[in-house]
């Protein structure tokens, strides 16, 4: 009975054991799914905050687009716009919408190296160390069920043994009652059950420390190595959650740490904003845009009970509308084209059109262009700006002035630098050809002459606009290309938009004519002229090609007469036989005036 008590004990123990066994088995289960559920919290984690970097990209690429599809293109209208108040806090907007879109970039590139790069290499690590746990803890539990399976097999084997010994016992008492069987036989069977027991007596012996071994074991397992694992694999899942909440707070303080500087611009926005003046924009625009006209006088009344030809005073329309216009400019050519501006009579429509239709008519239109002005090639408008009212002519003037000015120094100090590199070249004859830059330099004093006689020409013209010259004589129509054959069409072309349908000229275009184009002073200017005598002879330096009305061509070492010096424009009247003269820049030839003559000297 006690040797069964020891044995249902014995198994009892097993059986818990390997319950338990099955239980830790199915923990370690449970905890590899869930560490596994934890690392994909965290790559889930990771891909969000890669498509919030994309998307901060995204987003400051689209502002950036959109800045810089709304900034002033260059060389453009639009930056003549940018003088208002307005349009240029619009600007300053513009800009700070780009330094607002950098921070946005920046909070991606941050995001990008703190959280998810970061992230990613610690997923790598926390992959690489939850493996390592796992292997020992399979390594742990194979360790023990190999363990209990020696026990199972040395416990099988004690049983078995002591079953045998029971048996040979109980054969040989058989044997020994027996008094038949011979006292060898009986001899046998005790020897055969003395083996039996001392076999069972040696499976005990291995049995028991079978068991006292694997209770060992089994002790450590559970209350060392099993505890071990398990507090490796809690603290590596509370640096995994303690890591994707610092992650978070990153996350938060990367935004955080740009909204100063967005603060800034919008801040820079508001400020420009506030900085918006409307009366100083109202002005420009008064400055931009004003005329300089005076405003029409009173209209005289007109008596239509008795015939008379309808005049009108000195102070009325006509009189406006001729202010701020320069004296018309007659070509040789244009002379016979004048007369039916002048002869031709008034229809008797035009001579009722009411004075009242004129005056809305020149309060809703623009000033019209003068037909006798200098046009410029391509017929883009006349080169002097007499198209324009009076102020802003003289301000396309003085632009076009201080752009020469500006052209004229580039070209100097181009002379200037070669001219230093030429001395050099003559000092050391190793470095280069000093000859080699004579061909540019000549160029650019050309050039540099070209330039200052169009400054003279339009200052010419800007200062008849501000009243500081009189009308122009015919040395400043003959600078200004009067004599360009362009000017023949352009009074075709008045005389055309002149003519009524029914073939007759308007009131307004006749008077305007009659005013500006005495008939007879005409006719004795042009009639009169007879030929200048010769007054020395000159050399061409350079060769020059007269593509204007006016001036002639001459070749490079060409020797001709001259017959006007150089009254101070930069033009010298020349002749080369008795049906070809005209004018050449002074610069381009070298004079030889004749003693006897007034004022005579030498231009090189």
């Amino acid at each position: 009975m006690g040797k069964s008590k020891t044995s249902d004990g014995v198994s009892s123990g097993l059986e818990g054991t390997a319950r338990f066994q099955s239980c830790v088995q199915d923990q370690f289960d449970n905890l590899e799914k869930h560490t596994q559920w934890g690392i994909d919290v965290l790559e889930k984690y990771i891909k969000f905050v890669k498509e919030r970097t994309e998307i901060e990209l995204s987003y400051a690429k689209q502002l950036r687009n959109l800045s810089k599809k709304y900034q002033p293109k260059k060389n453009s209208k639009e930056e003549e716009e940018y003088r208002y108040t307005s349009t240029r806090a619009f600007l300053a907007t513009l800009n700070e919408m780009n330094d607002y879109a950098g921070q946005h970039e920046v909070i991606s590139e941050n995001m990008t190296s703190l959280i998810t790069g970061e992230l990613t290499r610690y997923v790598q690590e926390l992959k690489q160390e939850r493996k390592s746990h796992f292997h020992d803890g399979r390594k742990a539990q194979q360790h023990i069920e190999t363990c209990w399976k020696q026990l199972e097999a040395s416990k099988r084997r004690f049983e078995r043994d002591c079953k045998e010994a029971d048996r040979a016992q109980q054969y040989f008492e058989k044997m020994d009652a027996d008094i038949n069987v011979t006292k060898a036989d009986v001899e046998k069977a005790r020897q055969q059950a003395q083996l039996r027991h001392q076999m069972a007596e040696d499976s005990k012996a291995e049995y028991s420390s079978t068991l006292q071994k694997f209770n060992s074991e089994q002790h450590d397992h559970y209350y060392t190595h099993i505890p071990n694992i398990f507090q490796k694999i809690q603290e590596m899942e509370e640096r995994r959650i303690v890591r994707i909440g610092e992650s978070m707070k990153t996350f938060a303080e990367v935004d955080r740490q740009v909204i100063p500087i967005i603060g800034k611009c919008l801040d820079e926005i508001t400020k420009a904003a506030e900085s918006i003046d409307h009366k100083n924009d109202s002005q420009l625009v008064i400055e931009a845009f004003k005329s300089g006209f005076e405003p029409p006088g009173d209209i005289d009344f007109e008596d239509f009970t008795q015939p008379m030809k309808r005049t009108i005073s000195e102070s009325s329309l006509s009189n406006s509308r001729g202010d701020g216009k320069s004296e018309p400019k007659f070509g040789g050519k244009s002379k016979g084209k004048l007369w039916p501006f002048i002869k031709k009579n008034k229809s008797p429509k035009q001579q009722k059109e009411p004075l009242s239709h004129r005056f809305n008519e020149f309060m809703t239109s623009k000033p019209k262009i003068h037909c006798f002005r200098s046009l410029k090639r391509g017929g883009a408008g006349p080169e002097d700006f007499s198209n324009l009212p009076p102020e802003q002519r003289r301000k396309k003037l003085q632009q076009k002035v201080d752009e020469l000015n500006k052209d004229i120094q580039k070209e100097m100090d181009q002379r200037d630098a070669l001219t230093k590199m030429k001395d050099v070249y003559i000092k050391n004859p190793q470095m280069g050809d000093a000859a080699s830059v004579d061909h540019r330099l000549a160029e650019l004093g050309q050039n540099i002459e070209k330039l200052r006689i169009e400054v003279q020409k339009f200052e010419g013209w800007l200062a008849e606009v501000e009243g500081r010259l009189p009308p122009r004589t015919e040395q400043a129509r003959r600078q200004s290309g009067l004599y360009e054959a362009q000017n023949t069409s352009a009074v075709n072309s008045c005389a055309q938009d002149r003519e009524s349908p029914d073939g007759s000229y308007t009131e307004e275009q006749s008077q305007e004519t009659e005013m500006k184009v005495p008939a007879t002073d005409f006719d004795d200017e042009f009639d009169d002229e007879e030929p200048l005598p010769t007054i020395g002879t000159c050399k061409a330096l350079y060769t020059f090609e007269g593509q204007n009305e006016g001036t002639i061509s001459v070749a490079e070492g060409e020797m001709l007469y001259v017959i006007e010096e150089d009254k101070g424009d930069g033009w010298t009247r020349i002749r080369r036989n008795e049906d070809e003269e005209g004018y050449v820049p002074t610069s381009y030839v070298e004079v030889y005036l004749d003693k006897n003559a007034k004022g005579a000297m030498t231009y090189i």
